[in-house]
């Protein structure tokens, strides 16, 4: 790593002893970066020069030039960019040996970082265990080991960013409601095969504000709760203070609004369900029949569509909500085809009509 970085700063046309490179998240910003670095005093002024993703580490190598030179003995192996997420590793170019005792704590700092210890890598070697000084034959290991860590998280990286929420009423421009936030944060808790540790950063780095007090206090408490908690604890703060029972019985009172396409307000019924369902307002084994209920009693505005889906004569026998969604909207573009194709008969009627009426300037009388 080291002779890395001595490479960059050549290329980059860096004093070696005014660089240090720096691992951070992919999503950093670069602000961030120097805002991070520039807290540790004795670097002074910092500023990004470069970065590159690695795959291996599975991040950005930040490459940064600080105004102040660089002592080994008085730049921290980490810094920790905030409250919530984990510290990002420094490094520096050092004139002085790297003796046994710095690649020993070098090595155990890394198996922490990764949640491994020694005895991981020793179950790398069956039936032996690797010679203390054999560096090689421990860095493969080590090397094997992060392969093997970074397996989960590759499955997990399809999982896109949560959006920013911090339960500030209105919601300001760029952040995301907490019903859309709440959706998107128990399908990543729900569907990502990373840690309970990575699930819960994730959760921290999406929030600022009144919600980041919230997480701050739950954290203080227990330091390891679960991401399913931190996310209780918010709802139980910015989410809706109904009960299940109340909202069941708003669930049935909702109507078709003028204008509205069935699909639609399909849609928003089924939003509304879906927090009754969570709520305990009505049992997972009721909702196809209460959907189907509510869409034939609220539907005010769609009878004949209604009629040709024949949902009354399924009430017994209910289709779940993807199905249902499907034959309305197959109902609905029949109905805009009709409805294009109307004025066009309307018009070729009428021309047919014209034509058999008049025969050059005679009249014929039909």
């Amino acid at each position: 790593m080291t002779k890395r970085l001595s490479n960059w700063c050549r290329g980059e046309g860096l004093q070696e002893d005014q660089a240090l490179m720096v691992i951070v998240p992919e999503t950093t910003e670069i602000a961030a970066i120097e805002e991070a670095l520039e807290a540790i005093k004795v670097l002074g002024r910092v500023r990004v020069r470069g970065r590159m993703f690695s795959a291996r580490l599975r991040g950005l190598m930040v490459l940064c030039e600080s105004k102040e030179k660089i002592k080994a003995d008085n730049v921290p192996p980490e810094v920790h960019p905030g409250e919530g997420q984990e510290a990002w590793p420094i490094v520096i170019i050092s004139e002085k040996a790297v003796t046994d005792d710095d690649f020993s704590v070098k090595l155990t700092s890394l198996l922490q970082a990764e949640g491994k210890t020694v005895e991981d890598v020793q179950a790398l070697f069956p039936g032996q265990s690797p010679a203390p000084s054999s560096t090689e034959a421990i860095l493969r290991a080590v090397g094997d080991l992060l392969d093997k860590a970074a397996k989960p998280a590759a499955e997990s990286g399809s999982y896109r960013r949560l959006r920013i929420f911090s339960g500030t009423l209105p919601t300001p421009a760029g952040e995301e409601s907490f019903d859309h936030w709440l959706e998107q944060a128990n399908l990543m808790v729900a569907e990502s095969d990373c840690p309970e540790k990575e699930k819960r950063r994730r959760i921290m780095e999406s929030v600022k504000g009144p919600a980041m007090e919230i997480l701050k206090a739950v954290r203080l408490s227990d330091p390891d709760v679960s991401p399913e908690h931190c996310i209780e604890a918010l709802e139980s703060a910015f989410g809706t203070a109904e009960s299940g029972d109340d909202l069941y019985f708003s669930f049935r009172l909702m109507q078709q609004q003028s204008g509205e396409k069935l699909s639609d307000f399909l849609r928003r019924l089924e939003r509304s369900l879906t927090k009754v369902i969570q709520k305990g307002g009505l049992p997972v084994s009721q909702i196809d029949r209460a959907r189907v209920e509510q869409l034939l009693r609220g539907a005010v505005t769609s009878d004949l569509m209604l009629i040709r889906l024949r949902l009354r004569e399924r009430k017994n026998n209910p289709p779940n909500f993807l199905e249902l969604l499907s034959e309305v909207r197959s109902e609905e573009e029949y109905e805009a085809s009709r409805a294009k194709l109307t004025p066009s008969v309307l018009e070729i009627a009428s021309v047919f009509s014209f034509k058999h009426c008049y025969c050059g300037d005679t009249k014929i009388l039909m």
